[in-house]
């Protein structure tokens, strides 16, 4: 095997033979020497933008030009600064010399951001999202797409970017079809698990998970970066079994198209939505760390919280409040309040008075109803053509009227009372308030969409005395923000990634379809772990909802997350499911199942005492999953755990070591080692009880512990 230790563009076409320790040294010092050029050359960044803010501030130009421009400086700034600390490059690409093409005999260390010691120079490092960089991920043997080396680099865990953290590197030589040599030091882990061959790889990819969510530029599979680099117009909904990085997809691509589309995405701006703020805050350090900030990262239920909730549904209501069908019965509801005008319009000006009919007051109604607008902009629309007629009027007799006699007279006593009688002002909460508040107004507004059944679910069994003493429920809110969106569509977003999809009922789908200003969206999701009542069976239903039918689909069904011994137990709960997913299979042959019977209660609590005591012997997080409620509930092994000295943390405390979290919060998370208490208690909790076990055994990246008394479901 042969070792290339040189890394600089002259020295790419020679070749050394096996190196001994000193060379290997000399090579990881030359790297070391580069990372402390690139620290220097951030440090001037981070400098330079700041005097860029000043100069900003003084530019001559139009206040508004400099206001924006000042803006654009501010926030690079910040983002330089806000930079969190750690390796400033994992990789490094050596093009042939004779490879052809604009690299030919280039050499690029790449990394999280762009660093150059001049904005007309060289990079030091190029951006993981630079199109140079995308062979880093793509190149292999069979296409080394020019690449004559790709270096990967090995750093200590939890590296603030000291040079002595650069602990390792290794070579793959892509243009020995299929001969690789590598240079390594102590790599950061060892094993087979991406199945790459590369020990730095997989130690990175199977480091332990403490803390937030990382990012996985230094790691990203060529499935996953194909999909990283889909382009802004073209919706992706991707399907990733358990394991398979969809979420660390969908982050990455945001990165991507900010990197990609700077303007038309950050004008818009970009939208995460997660399942929960405790997978908000999981998630919270990727993008961050990819060096994008000013991310709006929420979820459905805070963006459409116009009312604070203080009442609850049954999940019989609430399954109606979040069928499709809602939207019909809202819009009914709403374009009930437009009526024919009961007489002619007479307007006073000076010392004439002009009238409009009633039958061309009709017309007008007619036809703005027929156009189907925001109804807000229906209600300008009416006011608009009323005052045109009488403008003909007044022009006809004495001559043309300028803008400033067409607002007075639009805002005229006599016009805006008859716009208030054919199309009255109103807000959503008025509009929900009467139709769930009058069974008259309900039945009408849902004959032939909703059964008498479903009516009476609605129908508040006593109403308020104003819409604005009501205590909306959750899934009001969602009724809530279809009518705004029907009075008056919100301003949207650049691109929507929303994770956690399958989760989503119709109307909250049509929510978030009218935050997208393009139609721009990446989906994430799981069927197989759908977990709410409406939680989709299929992809092409949901996407129908969400505005994007012809959005690509994309299964990942490779992980390299979850051990295969874990994703076989897995597999064996896919066919009680009823979804149309393939079966996972994972490229890890490490890990660990084990599977624990108790006698009764009292013994599972003791066992779980003691494997989450052997795990906390281990390097890594710690979650014990429990059902949500009863003996064997969270708050129970909470104590239990304290009582042993083992001092747990809640669900929404990140980088513990030992957690305790009830099932129904464990989506989206991670830990190295998983005791899973009662799965059949977990199944049989709700209706979708199944899907929530198949969540909860999924979690593991080491290691699993199945603690149980009753039969096992699976």
């Amino acid at each position: 095997m042969r070792a290339d230790l040189e890394p600089g563009p002259a020295d790419l076409d020679r070749e050394l033979d096996p190196a001994p320790a000193p060379g290997l040294d000399r090579a990881l010092q030359q790297e070391r020497d580069h990372h402390d050029a690139c620290r220097a050359a951030l440090a001037a960044m981070v400098e330079g933008a700041q005097e860029q803010v000043v100069v900003g501030e003084d530019v001559s130009a139009s206040g508004a030009d400099a206001e924006v421009l000042g803006r654009r400086f501010r926030s690079d700034a910040k983002a330089l600064r806000e930079l969190p600390p750690g390796p400033l490059f994992f990789g490094r690409l050596d093009f042939a010399r004779g490879s052809g093409g604009d690299h030919a005999g280039q050499s690029y260390h790449v990394g999280r951001l762009r660093i150059t010691e001049h904005p007309a120079s060289p990079p030091l490092v190029v951006d993981w999202r630079a199109p140079v960089a995308r062979a880093f991920y793509q190149a292999g043997p069979r296409d080394p797409q020019g690449v004559r080396v790709r270096r990967r680099f090995g750093w200590a865990p939890g590296s603030t970017g000291e040079p002595h953290e650069l602990t390792g590197l290794e070579d793959e030589h892509l243009d020995r079809q299929g001969e690789s040599a590598a240079a390594e030091g102590p790599a950061p882990g060892s094993g087979s698990g991406s199945g790459s061959g590369s020990a730095i790889l997989t130690g990175e990819i199977e480091r332990p998970r403490v803390g937030p969510m990382r990012d996985i530029a230094a790691t990203i599979q060529p499935d996953q970066d194909d999909l990283v680099r889909r382009d802004l117009g073209t919706s992706l909904c991707v399907q990733g079994a358990p394991g398979t990085g969809k979420t660390a997809v969908g982050l990455h691509r945001a990165a991507y198209l900010l990197y990609t589309h700077p303007q038309r995405v950050q004008r818009g701006g970009m939208l995460v939505l997660g399942p929960n703020r405790t997978f908000l805050s999981y998630i919270s350090e990727v993008l961050p760390a990819l060096g994008e900030g000013g991310v709006r990262q929420s979820t459905v239920l805070d963006e459409i919280a116009r009312q604070p909730v203080r009442g609850t549904d049954s999940e019989a209501a609430a399954a109606v409040k979040h069928d499709a069908r809602m939207a019909r019965v809202l819009s009914r509801a709403l374009h009930a309040r437009v009526r024919p005008p009961a007489d002619s319009l007479a307007v006073p000006d000076g010392s004439y008075r002009w009238r409009v009919g009633r039958a061309d007051l009709e017309r007008i109604v007619d036809d703005v109803r027929a156009e189907a607008p925001p109804y807000a902009v229906g209600r300008e629309r009416v006011r608009t053509r009323a005052v045109r007629l009488v403008q003909e009027q007044a022009e006809r007799r004495s001559g043309p009227r300028n803008r400033s006699w067409s607002q007075r007279i639009g805002r005229s006593r006599p016009v805006t009372a008859f716009v208030d009688e054919v199309w009255p002002r109103t807000t959503p909460e008025q509009v929900l308030a009467e139709l769930l508040g009058d069974a008259e107004a309900l039945a009408s507004a849902a004959d032939g969409v909703l059964d008498a059944a479903e009516q009476t679910l609605l129908l508040w069994p006593r109403a308020p005395r104003s819409y604005r003493s009501a205590r909306w429920s959750a899934a009001d809110l969602v009724l809530l923000d279809e009518v705004a969106g029907l009075i008056e569509h919100p301003q949207g977003y650049g691109h929507v990634v929303v994770d956690e999809a399958q989760d989503l009922s119709p109307m909250e789908c049509r929510a978030i379809a009218r935050r997208s200003a393009y139609g721009s969206l990446t989906v994430l999701g799981d069927l197989a772990q759908g977990t709410t009542p409406w939680a989709a069976r299929e992809w092409p239903v949901l996407l129908r909802h969400l505005g994007r039918p012809d959005a690509v689909y994309a299964p990942l069904t490779v992980g390299f997350r979850v051990p295969a011994a874990i994703v076989e137990l897995s597999n064996r709960l896919l066919a009680a499911l009823d979804v149309d997913v393939p079966p996972a299979r994972s490229l890890r042959a490490d890990g660990q199942l084990r599977i624990e019977a108790a006698a009764d209660a009292a013994g599972v609590v003791e066992t779980t005492v003691r494997l989450a005591r052997e795990a906390l012997g281990r390097p890594g997080s710690v979650g014990v999953i429990t059902p949500d409620a009863g003996p064997l509930g969270a708050p129970a092994l909470h104590a239990a755990l304290t009582a042993a000295g083992l001092a747990p943390a809640a669900a929404d405390r990140l980088g513990a070591r030992l957690t305790v979290l009830p099932a129904t919060m464990a989506k989206g998370l991670e830990y190295d080692h998983v005791v899973a208490v009662e799965p059949a208690a977990v199944a049989e909790a709700e209706q979708r009880g199944l899907e929530r076990l198949y969540v909860v055994l999924t979690r593991a990246v080491s290691r699993l512990d199945v603690v149980h008394s009753w039969p096992l479901p699976f």
